[in-house]
């Protein structure tokens, strides 16, 4: 009893002399009702009552009424009428947002903000207290788990940290939870799906039990219900559950994989028709978004490679990775959903030969037809094209080039000599003219670009060296190595000096005969040395 009266002190503060607390007062008596009286129907009364006050005398009910409500629940349990209101009073008492009726002259709205809080440390100072909540999850009366499922968000909200260890160590405590998933009351279920996004963030214990408590079959199922794509925000919350389960967490996206999970997943990037103007609605775009989220989450670099790798491949067997294509490929796609289609299929390809192949030989329905590839570096030196999406594109073609020799040389090989006459533009046309041209931001993109083709690649970087190009009518052709050089001394804005000294660290290290040639350009090393000092 203690806790609640030093909790009771803490909240209310000390009261006034001569003030007259009418709310206080009312709330007094009530609670004095549910604690005293014999009668089961008079207690209700007197619930009902305090739940109609709870919101704008939230402080009064919290700081009075909590022992006589944590009363009711133990002892009442068998009435649900009565539960319902000591769970829906307990709900507004720990309220972590302020209501616009509620009063309380003594304290400031920054003090107001962390009522929810406060009575939230009272409530879970006994963690039965958690343990009976828990409990009504099991009855299936609608105002007793709605009220239930509701209180639990709010205690979380306020005390998360606290409350997942109250839940990971209560019997059955997660299993209750999933089991809301199963309920034929959407509005149940859906408020479930949010606690069980908030229960699983940064806690990889709880994310391994709610995984391994069928959670994946149970999202996926809800998702199709809902209309994949197509549906509401209840498929975005499913896909944002399932985020919290995937990210950082191997065991979690073994079990996603050998669980045949990427399969499902192929079906969510259906396109809308063509024609169609409802195709991309607002909703559409965010499933989409938090979709390819979770195909990233499975994939990124920063996994284990054994968990990349065999995920990479699967999306390639099940159609993922052709299905992501057709988005690339496709007209009328929002910017920001193909930006992130573009990383999610580099994430794809990354160090997979198989996927990387399959990717070169992808083709854009352009006329004439050119490969997905050089489409999309034609966007990356576009200045007029928005930012992240060229960003996005050269993280892509980082990825392709990634581990991919064969991908490196095809590239080098656009630029070197050829007796055979070139009538399609390639990558490396594409990559030269970013290069030179008078945008910024394209010198840097294309000279980033073109030094992936180099990485941990000797042989190429010496075949690079054979490039020449064209440069006043009637003076010979230089080097590309030299031509870089020069131009890194002419220009004046900073990411084209940058790119260009990122190519040129790329293609000398390692490389004699690049350096050799360095040394024969006059001016290079006096510059270089000028710009270090």
């Amino acid at each position: 009893m203690e806790y609640f009266k030093s909790g009771l002190k803490s909240v209310l503060g000390t009261p006034q002399e001569g003030s007259q607390p009418t709310g206080a007062e009312t709330v007094e008596k009530l609670v004095d009702r549910v604690q005293s009286s014999t009668l089961l129907d008079d207690r209700r009364d007197a619930c009902r009552a305090l739940k109609a006050l709870s919101r704008k005398f939230r402080i009064e009910v919290g700081a009075q009424g909590m022992d006589a409500l944590r009363q009711v629940l133990e002892m009442d349990r068998g009435d649900c009428e009565i539960v319902g209101y000591a769970l829906d009073t307990l709900c507004n008492v720990t309220a972590p947002e302020s209501f616009e009726d509620e009063e309380h002259p003594s304290l400031s709205p920054a003090s107001m903000g962390s009522v929810g809080e406060q009575f939230t440390e009272i409530f879970i100072k006994l963690p039965d207290n958690v343990g009976l909540v828990l409990g009504f999850l099991e009855e299936y009366d609608f105002h007793v788990r709605w009220p239930a499922v509701k209180l639990l968000t709010s205690l979380l909200a306020n005390k998360p940290k606290d409350i997942q260890e109250i839940i990971l160590v209560s019997p059955m405590g997660v299993s209750k939870l999933m089991d809301l998933l199963g309920d034929s009351r959407e509005v149940i279920r859906n408020d479930a799906l949010l606690l069980l996004i908030q229960l699983t963030k940064g806690n990889a214990n709880i994310q391994k039990i709610v995984a391994f408590e069928n959670a994946f079959d149970r999202l996926f199922d809800v998702i199709a219900e809902e209309g994949y794509s197509d549906g509401g925000i209840v498929v975005e919350d499913c896909l944002l559950l399932m985020l919290n389960l995937l990210r950082n967490n191997t065991s979690n996206q073994n079990f996603f994989k050998e669980g045949s999970y990427i399969q499902r997943l192929a079906p969510m990037f259906n396109l809308p028709p063509e024609g169609d103007d409802t195709g991309w609605s607002a909703q559409k775009v965010s499933n989409i978004h938090c979709m390819l989220q979770v195909v990233r989450t499975l994939v990124t670099p920063g996994n284990p490679a054994q968990v990349t790798m065999s995920s990479q491949k699967t999306m390639k067997a099940c159609g993922l990775l052709e299905a992501l294509c057709n988005i690339l490929m496709a007209s009328g796609v929002p910017a920001d959903i193909l930006t992130e289609t573009i990383n999610t299929v580099a994430e794809v390809i990354r160090g997979n030969q198989g996927n990387q192949e399959y990717f070169a030989n992808v083709m854009a329905p352009s006329t004439p037809p050119r490969p997905a590839i050089v489409v999309l570096l034609m966007s990356m030196v576009n200045e007029k094209q928005p930012f992240v999406l060229r960003c996005s594109v050269l993280y892509c073609f980082q990825c392709f080039l990634f581990k991919n020799e064969v991908g490196q040389s095809q590239l080098v090989q656009t630029l070197l000599p050829s007796s055979t006459e070139v009538a399609s533009l390639t990558t490396g046309q594409l990559l030269c003219g970013g290069l030179f041209s008078g945008d910024a931001l394209s010198n840097w993109f294309s000279a980033v670009a073109l030094s992936h083709a180099l990485v941990e690649n000797p042989v190429q970087k010496e075949q690079l060296l054979r490039v020449l190009l064209a440069t006043n009518i009637g003076s010979p052709p230089v080097s590309l190595l030299h031509q870089c050089t020069m131009l890194l001394q002419q220009v004046n804005k900073m990411q084209s000096k940058l790119g260009l000294l990122m190519l040129l660290s790329t293609w000398l290290a390692h490389c004699p005969p690049a350096v050799k040639q360095l040394l024969s350009i006059p001016s290079s090393i006096p510059y270089l040395t000028a710009q270090v000092s």
